[in-house]
């Protein structure tokens, strides 16, 4: 079984942190799919503080017969951006990606190619950015062997022929515990641990200490299942922020989301957030 891609090693914990949060923010979510294939996601949210509003329309469409994907996405900032993707056509475990955007009003474009290749033990990606016609090289690789996961992650800068990015990790894997390190440009030093307790409950921790601003951070987060339909979750870090979640499913193919941040430290002053997200998928 191939390991994950270097930018998903660690990601069971994020995901206890991050997902289905929505502080200050009202999320809106629909997705479809009509007869002939086509996945249309409208997605939209409204910033409680500045009121600002943000919506995007995605098609994608999958032509089987040829390992072929192609999404294409606006956003209200009237950027649109396509994305096009092959894989397992030449080779087994290769995937090609061509990604690029362009914004009608000023005119900017951007390019990504993307490959990546991966097998048994071995996960190799490579992307090449061609936004501002000097290509920036961005390489990644993670090997593993018997559920140790290792990996490394370098920019280059092809123009000034100098190494921009280098980050290392190493971690552990396994069915119901995963352990994962990193130190990203010799500065931050970072780390986290996810078990799942049962199956109802999930736990993580995160830890991260930043040596050119001596700054560490600690943050403690779980997920409970209190049934198929309901689940509950909180986190907690060093600045006293303390998130709490709600998540339910009102029926097939509608999700309800309420989330809160308290400020501990200042709990009397206000600036508390609160957030409410809706999943329709039909």
């Amino acid at each position: 079984m191939a390991p994950p891609c270097f930018a998903d090693l660690g990601k069971d914990a994020r995901d206890i942190f991050s997902k289905n949060y929505h502080f200050g923010l009202v999320k809106l979510e629909c997705k479809t799919k009509t007869l002939s294939g086509v996945d249309f996601t409208v997605s939209g949210t409204s910033n409680n503080d500045s009121g600002k509003v943000n919506g995007s329309l995605e098609t994608k469409y999958k032509f089987s017969d040829y390992g072929l994907t192609l999404k294409e996405k606006w956003n209200t900032d009237n950027t649109l951006a396509t994305e096009a993707t092959m894989e397992d056509q030449l080779i087994k475990g290769l995937k090609l990606t061509l990604d690029s955007s362009f914004s009608p009003p000023t005119g900017k474009k951007s390019g990504i190619l993307k490959g990546a290749y991966k097998m048994d033990h071995i996960n190799f990606n490579t992307d090449i950015d061609l936004s501002l016609g000097r290509p920036l090289i961005h390489s990644a690789a993670v090997f593993h062997y018997q559920g140790w996961l290792t990996g490394g992650q370098f920019s280059f800068d092809t123009t000034k022929n100098k190494l921009t990015k280098a980050n290392f990790a190493i971690g552990y894997s396994a069915k119901d515990f995963v352990f994962h390190t990193n130190v990203n440009d010799g500065q931050e030093f970072s780390g986290s641990v996810y078990q799942k307790v049962n199956n109802k409950m999930e736990t993580a921790v995160q830890v991260s200490w930043n040596a050119g601003t001596n700054a560490t951070s600690f943050g403690l987060g779980c997920i409970y299942k209190m049934d198929n339909n309901t689940s509950m979750r909180a986190k907690i870090n060093n600045s006293s922020q303390i998130g709490l979640g709600f998540t339910h499913r009102l029926r097939d193919g509608v999700q309800l989301t309420l989330s809160t941040m308290i400020e501990g430290k200042t709990f009397n002053q206000g600036g508390h957030k609160l957030g409410i997200g809706l999943d329709l998928d039909a």
